[in-house]
């Protein structure tokens, strides 16, 4: 969603008197395309963010601190020289254009005091920030630079001519007469949302939907379907929403989120899909959360989908490592297991070379085969044996077995590392399924370090050669209430699976996992004198189990439990592992709205270990099907 000119005008009357007359303290450039001011006004600190890039051009205070470059940009250089220091006199909107102008009074090389003006224009991929110097109208930089070679109407460069955006032909309307002449001199067949678009300035695609709905229309109603009472409302809509100057209308943000799916995981990152200065209508199915202004409204939406970015950036830069792993030790296992088939095969060579022993009366120099009887089989059925004509028959027998001592030799060799290389590729699976369900920054840094550890990722040294750089906090099991009040933790990647089963968990408490499938270890604390915990709690945390797995959305997903203490980590085994020598077994097909409940029963993971109070039976054959392991 971009920010339209109706929206901008808000945002600018709600920044004015809070910018006007500050001073500019310091000029920062975080990224490539975001100049950030950091102002004194009155005793405090306010921080300026001004983007001009293709998808995010924006202006409004921020409370983000972000990491600047070691060495600042050009740009930003050019505006410390020329701004800071300097005093911001006044912020202006050309009409209701995307256009913002800042008047920023300072001193020059000379001691004289001029004024600047610093322009950011939202254009979608023009958008852009020029320095200019009013007097003479020129150009001192551009935070994009380009020449007449990329446009025709105009040159960014410093020392050419300032030359505004060019003019859209949309108009102010404040008249009903003006706004049905525009609409009655248009193209009839055109839909209503286009014209808006077209004709009125400042008013977007979004905006234009409000004014339609707003008025009663369908939104895909065409200009000859509307008749005068239609145009009169759409009018008086218009005036409403898309006329800052013409209307009072109190500000209202509000940013609209997705409603959250059934089955949705709590807690996970949302992302805003749209915003507004007043609640809209036509979001009606969306959820709503109403802002106290509109800075820290398009403050949120925008930082909300910079930090979504930045981590499906990060997600697919780790998968794309998992996944090259495991398509390498993919291709290896079908090596191996073409090598252990052909193996396999040839270890009736040893079979051969006995029957040839037995047979050694009938051989003689030149023949390319011989039948006999296969004295391994009840039936003595005949089986033809192919021979070497050039060897003799003791020689065509050791053959046979020097055969199958290879053969024999190539699986006792290939079985172990078959076995390695598979259980590698089931621990690389659970990493591919722990981001996959990773739900922000935190939780993919400890898969990126668990990477680091087993050695699929260099580790990064800061300062000197042997000074790692620091390591940051760890996340957090989830942890989760049943309906009978009881703790359920679970783990979100392999480091906390052993956390939780070795560590935290105490002998007497019972652990769950999918079988034979990769996914969370999942752990309901127990008072020293239970044994199991009620029926309802071991179903619920038997779904979330099914839930955070590969088996997710399965039916009849089999899940095993036990006693913490019947698990055991196997020697030099990866992080997560573990063996059980004692199980039960529980068969279930988890209920959405089960699910729903308890995951939006998501809680902070207590500090120290809670237990339960209330002591519960073990669980009626009756009412889980069990099955001892």
């Amino acid at each position: 969603m971009a920010l339209d000119g109706v929206t901008l005008a808000h945002l600018i009357q709600e920044t004015r008197p809070l910018l006007s007359g500050a001073r500019i303290d310091k000029i920062h450039q975080p990224e490539k395309e975001e100049i950030h001011f950091i102002l004194r006004q009155q005793g405090q600190t306010l921080r300026l963010l001004l983007n001009a890039s293709a998808t995010a051009s924006r202006l409004h205070l921020t409370g983000q601190n972000k990491k600047n470059p070691a060495s600042p940009p050009m740009f930003c250089m050019i505006l410390r020289k020329h701004l800071e220091g300097g005093k911001i006199l006044q912020i202006s909107q050309e009409n209701l254009e995307r256009t913002v102008t800042f008047a920023i009074q300072n001193y020059n090389e000379y001691g004289d005091l001029k004024t600047y003006h610093l322009h950011l224009e939202i254009m979608g991929k023009h958008s852009n920030l020029l320095l200019t110097d009013p007097d003479s109208n020129t150009i001192l930089d551009g935070l994009k630079r380009y020449s007449h070679a990329v446009s025709h109407h105009r040159e960014v460069l410093p020392g050419r001519p300032y030359i505004a955006p060019p003019d859209q032909g949309k108009h102010i309307i404040t008249q009903e007469s003006h706004w049905q002449r525009l609409l009655l001199g248009s193209d009839l067949n055109q839909t209503l949302s286009k014209l808006l678009v077209q004709l009125c300035d400042g008013v977007s695609p979004d905006l234009a939907r409000e004014i339609i709905v707003r008025s009663g229309l369908d939104l895909n109603v065409r200009l000859s379907a509307c008749g005068e009472v239609d145009l009169n409302r759409l009018f008086q809509n218009y005036l409403l929403l898309g006329n800052p100057c013409a209307t009072d209308l109190p500000l209202e943000p509000c940013l609209y989120f997705d409603p959250p799916q059934s089955g949705g995981l709590s807690g996970v990152f949302r992302v805003p899909v749209a915003f507004s200065f007043t609640p809209y209508q036509q979001y009606f199915g969306l959820t709503c959360q109403r802002l106290k202004s509109l800075q820290h409204t398009v403050a949120s939406f925008y930082e909300l989908k910079n930090d979504r970015n930045q981590l499906e950036a990060r997600r697919n830069s780790l998968a794309r490592i998992v996944q090259d792993l495991l398509s390498h030790l993919t291709r290896k296992l079908a090596n191996y297991e073409e090598s252990m088939c052909q193996a396999k095969s040839s270890l009736n060579h040893q079979k051969h070379g006995e029957l040839l022993i037995a047979n050694l009366y009938r051989l003689s120099a030149g023949m390319t085969e011989i039948t006999a009887q296969d004295l391994y089989e009840e039936s003595l059925p005949e089986l033809t044996i192919p021979l070497d004509p050039l060897l003799s028959g003791i020689e065509n027998a050791q053959r046979y077995f020097r055969l199958y001592y290879k053969a024999k030799s190539t699986l006792n060799n290939l079985s172990p590392m078959h076995t390695s290389v598979s259980e590698e590729s089931q621990y690389l699976q659970t990493l591919q399924l722990f981001l996959a369900q990773a739900s922000d920054l935190a939780e993919l840094n400890d898969i990126h370090q668990e990477l680091v550890q087993q050695g699929y990722i260099a580790a990064k040294h800061k300062g000197g050669k042997h000074k790692r750089a620091a390591q940051p906090e760890p996340s957090k099991p989830r942890c989760f209430s049943s309906s009978q009040g009881r703790l359920i933790f679970v783990g979100k990647n392999n480091q906390q699976n052993e956390y939780l089963s070795l560590r935290q968990g105490q002998p007497k408490d019972l652990w769950l996992h999918v079988k034979n499938t990769p996914g969370s270890h999942v752990l309901i604390p127990l008072a020293a004198d239970e044994e199991f915990p009620d029926d309802r709690t071991l179903e619920e945390a038997a779904a979330l189990a099914v839930f955070f797995s590969q088996a997710r959305g399965s039916s009849q997903v089999a899940v095993d439990y036990t006693h913490v203490k019947n698990l055991k980590k196997p020697k030099g085994s990866k992080p997560g592992m573990v063996i059980y020598r004692q199980n039960w077994t529980l068969y279930l097909t988890p209920r959405p709205e089960d699910l729903t409940a308890l995951l939006q029963s998501a809680t902070a993971m207590p500090d120290e270990r809670s237990t339960p109070t209330e002591q519960n039976p073990r669980p009626d054959n009756d009412s889980i099907r069990l099955r001892r392991s």
